[in-house]
């Protein structure tokens, strides 16, 4: 069953209100929920458009090519660098647990638990 684009906005907030030490505002746009760890990004859910409801998320980005040939609506990071960050919207395979894991990623990487971040 392929999520809905509020479904899946909804399970990234919270998946990222679950997570230690979040913050989250619009600083940029009204258009864009910003969730932050330690004052860094990990977290962008866009609101403009309801036929483009996507969250965006910092990728690994040896995962980022794989996963952009896996699922047709993850795509190169609105906004931020195409390398590390990734747009994810509804579509087939996208699901809960893909996104719920997609936003704890994210968070590791941000707020250095990604064992890629570890010195």
């Amino acid at each position: 069953m392929t999520l809905s684009g509020t479904r899946l906005q909804q399970i990234a907030r919270d998946t990222a209100a679950a997570l230690g030490d979040v913050s989250n505002g619009r600083p940029f746009t009204p258009h864009l929920e910003v969730w932050k760890v330690q004052d860094k990004v990990f977290l962008i859910i866009t609101e403009d458009d309801p036929d483009q409801q996507i969250i965006t998320v910092k990728a690994d980005p040896h995962y980022v090519d794989a996963l952009r040939h896996e699922h047709d609506s993850i795509t190169r990071g609105h906004y931020l660098d195409k390398q590390h960050w990734i747009s994810v919207g509804p579509g087939p395979g996208v699901t809960k647990r893909l996104v719920e894991d997609l936003v704890q990623d994210s968070y590791d990487i941000v707020s250095g638990h990604h064992p890629e971040q570890r010195s």
